[in-house]
Order: structure tokens, then sequence, then C-alpha cells
């Protein structure tokens, strides 16, 4: 059974860093993207940061030049929080499209991550 787990939410003052990790596990062939979304009370679900197929990041224009997105290894990927502020604060999903060994390619989210940023 695929699964995609996140790590390393937490609570950090304005302007701190932290580094989010999502993992997918099972019997996996082949992952093909990877993107991260938040979401808050009020707000809709929005995208963060994406990892294409060939490696490409793309990131919101409210995290250019702060967040990196970055694959560790096949099943693995990491996306670092610099200069974080308090309207960061939200749950971080991880969102991967991943085939498995019986070639059937799905969609996987993870649980989220919460991210706190006081002020």
């Amino acid at each position: 059974q695929v699964q995609v787990v996140e790590s390393g939410g937490g609570l950090v003052h304005t302007g701190g860093s932290l580094r989010l990790s999502c993992r997918a596990s099972g019997i996996i062939r082949s992952v093909y993207n990877w993107k991260w979304f938040r979401s808050s009370p009020g707000k809709q679900r929005e995208l963060v940061a994406s990892l294409s197929t060939s490696g490409t990041p793309n990131y919101a224009d409210f995290v250019q030049g702060r967040f990196t997105i970055s694959r560790d290894s096949k099943n693995t990927m990491r996306m670092d929080m610099n200069s974080l502020k308090p309207e960061d604060t939200a749950t971080y999903y991880c969102n991967s499209v991943i085939k498995d060994l019986s070639d059937e390619v799905r969609t996987y989210w993870g649980q989220g991550t919460q991210v706190t940023v006081s002020s």
C-alpha cells in the first residue's frame, strides 16, 4: 500500500527556518512529481511549491525566494523554509503522483504537518 507521510513541522519565531520532509512508502515503481499545499482556517488550500518529474521547481509568489523544494532520493523530497512569517502558519500537505507496481498512477496526499510562526 502506497503512502505519503510528511514530517518536520513545528513552532518557530518570525524570521526562523524549518525543513519539511515528505516520504513515499510502499511498492513504488515511479514518483512523477511532488507538491506542497497548505491550508489554514478560513482560507482555501493553496499550492505552495512543486517539483516536476524533471526536477524543475516552481513556487507561489508568496514564498518565492524564501522556500526551496528539492528531491533527496527517489521516494523522498524536502522543502526548506526560511524567513518565515506569521502568515506562513498553516497545515502543510505533501502531494505526489505515483505509479505503483501494478502500473496504476494515482495522486496521494499526506496527513499534513503543522507549521506555526509566532510574531
